[in-house]
């Protein structure tokens, strides 16, 4: 029910239907002010919720507290979307902290996280992004604030035995390039994300510098079980050693050898609206979260 649910539209369900309800999707399209849309003390009656999504600011300590209580049933899904709008409105004061995370993954040993941050400064995603959260599936898109290389290596070294799904978008329009995650860095992040996350099968990326080589890199790490590798033609660059080479054509060399690693023919994805993540955010995430929950 987009745009049409109030503070008060879960008060008015009766005990029956709460108690029965298995799968809660509740966003309040940010909203200004400090506008909730369910409360702790409202979720008590939700004991049978196997899958829920909410605004992460509305995702309080206090809630994970009562998912985490014995009398309801586990939770299956959790589906968060992180708004800099919604930050900036409400805030991240009262977010669970990692013994609220482990308390809920005792009680809910299944449980998989997938969150969507939308232009969410990276100080603030270090903070959010707690190490015990079985974090399965991640999608950043900016139009504003672009992600750093800290925040995709903490990714990478937090949630290695969870993250299948990893998706980076960024529509800054910047004259001086994309930015360049492995930027002053030995290693760039996109291919320590590869190597340390054995159970990756989806990457997409677009609006970010990827180099060649790391792309090559991140095919033959991962191989056939990357099912899906989705990198736009424009955020793919070469270094100067590949462009010199007059005896090989580095875009036909790229492809080949990309191909070779996954297994399967690969080509660079020519336009953006080709790509199977882009559509308007909200609507993206009702999509991914359905996708998510889907079966539980």
């Amino acid at each position: 029910m987009l745009q049409i649910v109030t503070p008060t539209s879960l008060s008015s369900l009766s005990n029956p239907i709460a108690n029965t309800m298995e799968h809660l999707s509740l966003l309040d399209n940010h909203i200004p002010g400090n506008t909730t849309l369910i409360t702790a003390v409202e979720l008590e009656r939700f004991v049978n919720l196997r899958s829920l999504a909410l605004d992460f600011c509305d995702f309080t300590a206090e809630m994970a507290r009562v998912l985490a209580d014995s009398n309801h049933v586990p939770l299956h899904r959790l589906s968060l979307l992180v708004h800099s709008v919604s930050i900036m409105h409400k805030s991240l004061d009262s977010m669970p902290e990692d013994e609220n995370w482990k308390a809920l993954t005792r009680n809910s040993a299944n449980l998989r996280v997938y969150i969507m941050a939308f232009d969410v400064k990276s100080d603030d995603m270090l903070r959010i992004l707690k190490p015990s959260i079985p974090l399965e599936r991640i999608h950043f898109d900016s139009y504003i604030t672009c992600v750093s290389g800290a925040v995709v290596d903490l990714i990478s070294r937090q949630y290695d035995k969870f993250l299948t799904h990893f998706i980076l978008m960024n529509d800054v329009i910047d004259m001086s390039g994309f930015p360049d995650l492995s930027d002053n860095r030995n290693e760039d992040p996109l291919v320590l994300l590869a190597w340390r996350c054995t159970r990756l099968s989806l990457l997409a990326v677009h609006g970010y510098t990827v180099w060649a080589h790391n792309l090559i890199a991140i095919a033959r790490l991962r191989g056939s079980d990357l099912k899906v590798l989705e990198v736009t033609e424009e955020s793919i660059d070469f270094d100067q050693g590949e462009l010199a080479d007059q005896d090989v054509d580095p875009v036909h060399n790229l492809i080949e050898q990309v191909s070779l690693g996954l297994g399967r023919p690969w080509h660079a994805v020519m336009d953006i609206e080709l790509l199977s993540v882009f559509t308007e955010p909200t609507r993206h995430f009702y999509r991914e979260m359905q996708s998510f929950s889907e079966g539980i």
